[in-house]
């Protein structure tokens, strides 16, 4: 299964940690058994050649009337000029918020009013800033088709912010086949397995 797949590539690089007994402190302040860093997938050619081909496969199975590629920034933006080169397809991104100098541009990149998008993310949680980028691309005209990802941990929130957003979006991997694949090359015992699930389900 191309989720287990990718999920254990991720736990072969590092790129996702789990630590159920000694939990990672998120930016929000939360206590979590899991810390994901997909930025670790391009220092690791291997890795990254699957990431790649198959955030490309998700493109052309999902959306194959697809124009452009739209990275979210920072840490799409990479992924996306390398899908865009495996698709042969123009790309650009979109910054936190618009430059204060030159001419003040949020979204990079030349994309005509109507270009059908797919948005390249990393990594969902609540989806948050991921929407801020599609509801900017709309603004400016696009036909915004859906978010492709590398991880995402299959949060109630992120579900809820894209139905409300209107948009769909699919990911290589997941935290469910994350903890299948880490019980089975033994990075995890069970009891931890569902440690981490129930972070999962109560956030």
């Amino acid at each position: 299964m191309k989720s287990q797949e990718i999920a254990s590539e991720l736990l072969r690089i590092g790129a996702v940690f789990l630590r159920p007994d000694d939990p990672f402190t998120w930016a929000s302040g939360i206590k979590s058994p899991i810390y994901c860093d997909n930025r670790l997938v391009l220092s690791a050619p291997s890795a990254r050649k699957k990431v790649e081909h198959g955030l490309a496969e998700l493109v052309r199975e999902h959306y194959p009337n697809c124009e452009m590629l739209m990275g979210t920034a920072t840490a799409g933006i990479a992924h996306a000029a390398l899908v865009s080169d495996i698709l042969d397809m123009p790309m650009g991104y979109v910054r936190s918020s618009a430059k204060s100098h030159g001419r003040t541009n949020r979204i990079e990149g030349k994309m005509d009013a109507g270009t059908r998008v797919v948005v390249i993310e990393d990594l969902i949680s609540t989806g948050g800033s991921c929407i801020e980028v599609v509801d900017a691309l709309r603004e400016a005209g696009a036909e915004v088709l859906g978010v492709i990802s590398i991880f995402t941990y299959g949060l109630k929130a992120a579900t809820k912010n894209f139905e409300e957003a209107k948009t769909e979006y699919h990911s290589l991997s997941n935290l469910d086949a994350l903890v299948e694949v880490a019980i089975t090359e033994k990075y995890i015992t069970p009891e931890q397995k569902q440690t981490v699930l129930d972070f999962r389900n109560n956030l």
